[in-house]
């Protein structure tokens, strides 16, 4: 008999709906019944594309004997946590506080008063390997409940109070470029310099972070000239591994290896915008065409098998097909053969590693161990028909492989992950010179405006089949407002200026620290929680006071907006001590204090439609650079005022700190000028 879940939309809540604990969503229903029974709360947070998630449910909510005793002790509570952040970052900072990890599923027992006081992640049902069985924890959980309930009330109360206490904040130090430097440093004690990454295994992207170095590199290239290296090993040791998909397009979360060969195969919508956004950078930086072709292929799979008839970004694709994690993506070398034919499956093998005892327990995940000029060098073959044969190899291999059972899908739409990806989309067509991926991002951005506001233009922050619920969060502000603005500086079309300075003061008004010490996640308005909570972290998506200072600053620059400037000020002075002791988790944090530091450059662009010295400009790497073209709008009246076409000719001017200089005039002076921008 279907539970309570049977009525979310969720796609992670629904999976659910059919076990046999009596779960609740998140509810003033379930609160009330806690409250009322005086029992305390059992609340999972997980979401779909999570394997240990699945397990935990096949294992332990599938099982009637343990739904029993869940049901009988306790008021059980099951969240996704893509729907609600809010709650998940609470409760995972007392899980990290109770044991020193965190991760999903989460699992936290709750007072009646939603104070945690116990917690943890996956448990096996049973004792097992040393790990404790969730049996076992019910046990305890309950005795403790039961027969020691002070301790567990003033344990609840302790974990509450600690919170509470880490939210609060005050402004260490003025920014300075010594901070970014000694960040450098640290990050790049870090890094992996035979394979590439962070730290050991498993092993995370971390776009963020090789975007800022890639920023530090570009303030000295001749003296920095080494980041550029650890840059480039990672990002090309990321596309050649396993943790891309060579045939769609695409990475997987994270390596469980050290050498990216074994990915853990659920494709998030987050990891796939900020990767296109750091691969399109690198191009720029380069000029390599290799990161050109990453962030286009990225671009296309989520064009291809991630967008929604109604424009926006699905969030996640599961790890998991017919009950087997990467099932769908693997090969044997028998399959290849029977798809490819003997000659070209024997180029292929070579090339993308395949073999007949296979590069992982018997099967083969297709990766580059060497570039196809190395591959073509060794074996004597024509690069240029070397490479025509794996494009022809690929496809074929694709159209076999997408007629497999394809991985669940989460098909909610989340508005801050979509920003991520319109943002990401817009810069990809404005550098590639791909319209479609203008338009996606286009389609995608009107739809949160269509589909993801209410009445009084707050956002919403999920939908799923036509329905929008949920108030939005900080980073649903942040990261919609930043895409609005890469889309103006993409398209010079106004109305994504005027939609990103509306989120840009909706998010002062209702999320600011009125102290000025950065930003909530929660707004002014929202559901009262044990904690109002700031979030300065990255995790696998940038912070929201990050995003906020980033978008803040652009915007600032373009509107010629002292309270936005002074916001982001604000947040990034708050953040200082977090950024130099803990760089690794502050990369947009980082990268947004090098915009602000500068120095920056406003440039004004006038000149006859149908020209390219704009598209010449967003061909460049400026990553301290707001653009800008001739109009009406008064969101850019001071910026613009007095720049347009002098005869017909094209004029460019250079600003810096509100003030130009004399505009350069005509196509030979602009070219050149660009130029030296660079």
């Amino acid at each position: 008999m279907p539970n309570r879940l049977s009525n979310e939309s969720s796609p992670y809540l629904l999976q659910h709906a059919e076990n046999p604990v009596d779960w609740y969503p998140w509810s003033d229903e379930a609160i009330a019944r806690s409250r009322d029974e005086d029992k305390p709360i059992f609340l999972s947070i997980g979401y779909s594309a999570c394997h240990w998630c699945h397990v935990m449910e096949h294992e332990s909510f599938e099982n009637p004997e343990i739904a029993t005793q869940l049901n009988h002790a306790f008021i059980c509570i099951k969240v996704d946590r893509e729907e609600r952040p809010d709650l998940d970052q609470v409760y995972m900072q007392a899980v990290q506080m109770l044991t020193g990890r965190g991760g999903w599923p989460m699992s936290v027992f709750l007072t009646p008063k939603l104070q945690p006081f116990y917690g943890g992640t996956y448990w096996p049902p049973h004792h097992h390997q040393g790990m404790p069985g969730f049996d076992d924890v019910i046990r305890a959980v309950l005795d403790a409940w039961t027969n020691r309930r002070d301790q567990a009330v003033e344990q609840a109360q302790t974990l509450t109070d600690r919170i509470q206490w880490q939210v609060a904040s005050a402004k260490d130090q003025v920014i300075g470029l010594e901070i970014l430097e000694g960040a450098t440093r640290k990050i790049c004690s870090l890094f992996d310099y035979t394979n590439g990454g962070f730290g050991q295994a498993p092993k995370f992207p971390h776009s963020m972070t090789v975007q800022f170095l890639l920023r530090m590199w570009s303030r000295n290239r001749e003296r920095n000239g080494d980041l550029l290296d650890v840059i480039s090993k990672n990002l090309d040791r990321m596309a050649a591994g396993g943790i891309y998909d060579h045939l769609a397009g695409g990475f997987a979360r994270y390596s469980v290896d050290e050498r990216w060969l074994v990915p853990h195969f659920e494709k998030m919508l987050y990891d796939n915008a900020l990767l296109t956004d750091v691969y399109l950078d690198a191009f720029l930086a380069t000029s390599e065409a290799r990161y050109a072709r990453t962030a286009g292929e990225v671009c296309d799979y989520m064009l291809k098998y991630m967008t929604d008839q109604q424009g926006g970004f699905h969030s996640t694709e599961d790890a998991d097909s017919e009950g087997v994690e990467g099932k769908f993506y693997v090969w044997t070398l028998q399959e290849v053969e029977q798809v490819l034919g003997e000659a070209l499956a024997a180029r292929f093998a070579y090339v993308y590693d395949i073999t007949e005892q296979g590069n992982f327990e018997g099967i083969n995940i297709p990766n580059l161990p060497k570039t196809l000029e190395q591959c073509a060098k060794i074996k004597q073959w024509n690069l240029e028909e070397l490479t025509s044969q794996m494009e022809e190899a690929r496809a074929k291999l694709l159209k076999i492989r997408d007629q497999r059972v394809r991985p669940g899908k989460d098909d909610k739409i989340l508005a801050s992950w979509n920003g991520l990806m319109i943002h990401a989309m817009a810069r990809a067509g404005a550098i590639l010179g791909e319209q479609r991926f203008i338009d996606a991002a286009i389609a995608a951005a009107e739809f949160i405006l269509k589909s993801m506001r209410r009445d009084d233009a707050r956002l919403l922050h999920t939908w799923r089949h036509g329905t929008a619920k949920l108030d939005g969060y900080l980073d649903d502000y942040a990261n919609v407002a930043n895409a609005f603005v890469t889309l103006y500086e993409a398209t010079f079309d106004d109305r994504w200026l005027a939609e990103a300075v509306s989120l840009a003061e909706i998010m002062l008004r209702h999320f600011a620290d009125p102290a000025g010490d950065g930003f909530f996640y929660t707004a002014d308005d929202h559901e009262p929680l044990i904690a109002r909570m700031k979030d300065m972290q990255d995790s696998s998506i940038p912070s929201g006071n990050a995003m906020a200072a980033t978008v803040l600053n652009r915007l600032g620059q373009l509107c010629s907006r002292s309270d936005f400037l002074n916001a982001a000020e604000g947040t990034l002075q708050t953040a200082t001590e977090f950024m130099s002791q803990n760089p690794l988790a502050a990369g947009q944090l980082l990268t947004a204090a090098d915009f602000s530091l500068g120095p920056i450059k406003q440039i004004v662009i006038a000149e006859r439609e149908g020209s390219s010295h704009a598209d010449h400009i967003r061909q460049r790497y400026l990553p301290r650079t707001v653009i800008a073209a001739p109009s009406d709008s008064a969101h850019l009246e001071a910026l613009v005022n007095g720049k347009s076409l002098n005869d017909s000719e094209p004029r460019m001017f250079v600003c810096e700190k509100f003030t130009c200089h004399r505009p350069e005039v005509g196509d030979r002076q602009i070219k050149a000028a660009i130029e030296q921008l660079q």
